[in-house]
């Protein structure tokens, strides 16, 4: 630590590093958590923080992202902020129109419908310079943590970002995004290949700008099966690892931590822990012992509550939160829900969850 308490790169020296610990696979006190959309809809400050503005203008301001992110922290004792954004801010800097309909979710007038569609995308090495308010808004968030926990920066997976630009929103099962990998292999891996170009540089950045841990959802692997998972997007989550971490080495940066969450993708779990990231996230579905023996000990891995767990009571919740550490056991290992957090979720149910995990972790080790 320097003499004025900052680090190196001239942000507050950090004070509570268990997460990080934990993402690298070294011993902790006890297991970190965070929950994925912690900040989110179900905190009232937070509805009233977003009431005045539309969703894209918030992600748009750095102020409102730094509020909304440290929102979560005011109430629990989490070990890890995430910086409030969106992973659509990427296909929008490639330069297709996206908004969010309340109550519907992402909608893009103009979908990517033909092949030729993929020439009114802007070049991939454009887009960071596009993103720069998610830059300011982690390195003003890194500043007002002053320390307190890590903040992790975030990115959608090429494949997943390509069923929304296809589609042209949410979609159930995904059919017109896999019509292209069967009618247009050439097309889709054209088009994967502009994600990818445009994602390393947008999560390099997001690091050089304060980021100190980062986290890729390929939220929508469920939607292939083992063969189209492994010749459209495996390839390219590799890619991303590998190029983000060769380029922070490249620009002098230091390493960070990269956690791989491909929901419903358990059946590429072994893939998954072999593709360059040091975190494996798992959704609900999978058992945590089944996964340590089918991963091994080399990745960390990070889950997997079901989210709805978090309706039950707040007993029930600290028995089921027992029940995933003992089941995951104290190493390499990060506690958070299988999914995001939903918008009718109790708060205090999340900081029973929040609670719990910190003292069952800190029994677990004690035996």
């Amino acid at each position: 630590m320097e003499a004025n308490g900052l680090g190196p790169q001239g942000f507050p020296e950090l004070k509570n590093d268990t997460f990080l610990r934990a993402a690298w696979g070294e011993d902790t006190d006890y297991t970190p958590v965070w929950c994925m959309r912690q900040a989110g809809r179900y905190l009232p400050e937070f509805r009233e923080t977003r009431a005045a503005q539309d969703f894209f203008s918030t992600c748009r301001s750095p102020e409102a992202c730094c509020e909304l992110t440290l929102q979560p922290l005011h109430r629990f004792p989490l070990d890890a902020a995430i910086i409030f954004s969106d992973i659509l801010v990427v296909p929008q800097a490639l330069g297709m129109e996206v908004t969010m309909v309340p109550g519907k979710g992402p909608s893009f007038p103009e979908p990517l419908r033909e092949e030729c569609d993929l020439e009114r995308l802007k070049h991939p090495a454009t887009v960071a310079s596009e993103l720069g308010y998610v830059f300011q808004a982690i390195t003003l968030t890194r500043q007002r943590l002053a320390g307190r926990v890590p903040l992790i920066g975030f990115a959608g997976a090429p494949w997943t970002l390509m069923t929304y630009m296809v589609e042209g929103g949410s979609s159930s099962t995904m059919a017109q995004a896999k019509r292209w990998l069967y009618q247009r292999p050439q097309a889709s891996h054209r088009l994967l290949r502009i994600l990818t170009d445009a994602l390393v540089p947008y999560l390099v950045g997001q690091v050089a700008a304060g980021a100190q841990a980062l986290q890729l959802f390929e939220s929508h692997a469920g939607h292939l099966g083992p063969q189209l998972f492994s010749k459209f997007a495996l390839p390219y989550i590799r890619d991303v690892a590998k190029q983000v971490k060769a380029q922070l080495q490249e620009a002098g940066l230091a390493p960070v931590p990269m956690i791989i969450f491909a929901k419903d993708g358990h059946f590429a779990l072994e893939e998954l822990a072999k593709a360059g990231y040091e975190v494996v996230g798992l959704d609900w579905t999978v058992a945590p012992k089944k996964a340590r023996e089918r991963v091994g000990k080399t990745v960390t891995l990070q889950g997997n509550l079901d989210p709805c767990a978090l309706y039950a009571s707040e007993e029930e919740i600290g028995r089921l939160v027992k029940q995933m550490l003992d089941d995951f056991g104290p190493q390499r290992y990060i506690a958070n829900l299988g999914h995001g957090l939903y918008p009718d979720m109790d708060p205090k149910h999340v900081g029973a969850f929040v609670d719990a995990v910190h003292k069952h972790s800190r029994l677990l080790r004690q035996k």
